[in-house]
């Protein structure tokens, strides 16, 4: 059967138009009832495990009861940030400037979705256009179009319940989703947010419409002398570890002082982890099973993508004690396609290095990063605050978490300031347009009204210093 996906996706395009117009009239009290009524609906914890299970099914990655963590977590908390907060008309007014702010609704935004998150992306990003008076269209990952869908059509009838147009939430039917169709709607809506590979990124900016993309993401985590050592491996196995690592803010490669490397190694063995040392036939294993073309090129192998360590351990051929959370593997030579394990993984899998002090280990990061992950994020494990900050003025990230668990911390956490998002903003490193979490707030139009104040120009002798003109 031919499909003419134009015009498909030009349909879904006319209903959520008709259902934005609506929308467009509705009060705050009534934006905020929908998000509320779908926050609700969609986090009942049968509700949210059913989704879970289905993903797990169909995508064959992650961890049910994990998933359903992070339904609780990012819908609720997405809920929690913008309750409260205003979205409709006048959201400013500046006495001193004489500027009034009205939020406006941007249309119809086309929303294109992983398959790793595919249980919480749909919800969140609902909930932004529901709170800004915009209709939605998600176009899933093929292996996540089945959930996608039933999740939509969940959040629909909830709108329905609630006498709202269930076209402001739509979702392209498994049997259409495929690269054309995610090109149509990047062309025919009228922003976009992406979240996915980097290729796919790329196509959004170069599709003509406004959007937000985010960047590749290939953690560094720095262990100094100061660590609480047995918090730091708790915590990063706990966070590399989470649905089997489906998350692109898990620890990928740590760097670790070479002081305090045994004892860290003990502790990360304690909370279920499981060292390799370089050169040995168990890390050759691991590493011709992540990147089965390796050094040709580093393409990684679909088959270990968020499944769990033993698992990998099974496919490598290689022992590991039963419960292990998370394979390491030793590489301390150079970065690159020629060194694997210094790029992202999207597996419990982690690359180890040693770090002979605090100087050593941020050329090292940077090496690793200059290869892949620039502008996502970083994370060390230290009480030392001067470290924190000159990994903050010097590292070409958009996030630096101290002691926390990055994959629970990254995307905004009950325990962090990081606003709660589905969607990472990684800079110009990582060739975004935004370096913050995407959140609601993004995906509002502001029209902006200015009345006359009086003249506020100062005179030359209050804007330019004596030193400054002294000099010509």
């Amino acid at each position: 059967m031919s499909l003419d996906y134009e015009s498909y996706v030009a349909g879904l395009v006319a209903k959520g138009r008709a259902a934005q117009k609506i929308a467009e009239g509705y009060s705050q009290e009534r934006v905020d009832e929908l998000t509320e009524a779908v926050t609700y609906a969609l986090t009942i914890p049968e509700t949210a495990m059913k989704y879970s299970l289905m993903l797990v099914e169909e995508s064959g990655m992650g961890i049910a009861e994990h998933k359903q963590a992070k339904i609780y977590g990012k819908v609720k908390g997405t809920f929690a940030q913008m309750r409260g907060k205003v979205s409709v008309g006048l959201v400013d007014s500046n006495k001193e400037t004489g500027v009034d702010t009205y939020a406006r609704p941007m249309g119809v935004i086309g929303a294109i979705l992983p398959v790793t998150n595919g249980e919480a992306t749909p919800i969140v990003k609902s909930l932004m256009a529901l709170k800004t008076r915009n209709a939605i269209i998600l176009s899933p990952h093929p292996r996540a179009s089945r959930t996608n869908y039933a999740v939509v059509e969940e959040i629909r009838s909830v709108l329905r319940r609630f006498d709202a147009p269930e076209d402001l939430v739509q979702s392209v039917e498994p049997e259409y989703v495929s690269v054309e169709v995610s090109k149509q709607i990047m062309e025919q809506c009228d922003f976009v947010v992406a979240t996915g590979g980097s290729g796919l990124v790329k196509q959004a900016y170069s599709s003509g419409t406004p959007c937000i993309g985010v960047g590749t993401g290939n953690v560094v985590c720095m262990v100094d002398e100061t660590a609480d050592l047995a918090d730091a491996a708790d915590k990063i196995v706990r966070s590399k570890a989470f649905d089997h690592a489906t998350s692109c803010s898990t620890e990928n490669n740590i760097l670790v002082f070479e002081e305090i490397y045994d004892k860290w190694a003990d502790e990360m063995a304690k909370a279920g982890a499981v060292l390799f040392k370089e050169g040995t036939p168990e890390a050759e294993k691991i590493v011709k099973t992540l990147w089965p073309e390796t050094p040709a090129n580093h393409v990684l192998s679909k088959q270990i993508v968020a499944q769990s360590a033993e698992d990998i351990a099974r496919l490598a051929g290689v022992e590991v004690p039963t419960g292990t959370k998370l394979i390491m593997v030793e590489e301390n030579g150079g970065y690159g396609n020629d060194f694997p394990l210094t790029g992202e993984k999207l597996s419990p899998v982690a690359g180890v290095r040693t770090a002979k002090n605090f100087e050593d280990g941020v050329e090292k990061m940077l090496s690793i990063l200059d290869y892949q992950g620039k502008g996502h994020s970083i994370s060390i494990h230290t009480k030392r605050g001067e470290r924190v900050k000159e990994l903050g003025e010097r590292i070409p990230v958009c996030k630096v978490v101290v002691n926390q668990p990055q994959a629970l911390t990254n995307s905004g956490s009950w325990t962090s300031g990081y606003p709660i998002t589905m969607t990472l903003g990684c800079g110009t490193w990582g060739g975004n347009s935004i370096s913050h979490n995407a959140t609601w707030r993004d995906l509002l139009n502001y029209t902006y009204v200015s009345r006359e104040i009086p003249n506020w120009q100062p005179s030359d002798d209050e804007l330019f210093s004596e030193a400054v003109r002294a000099r010509f």
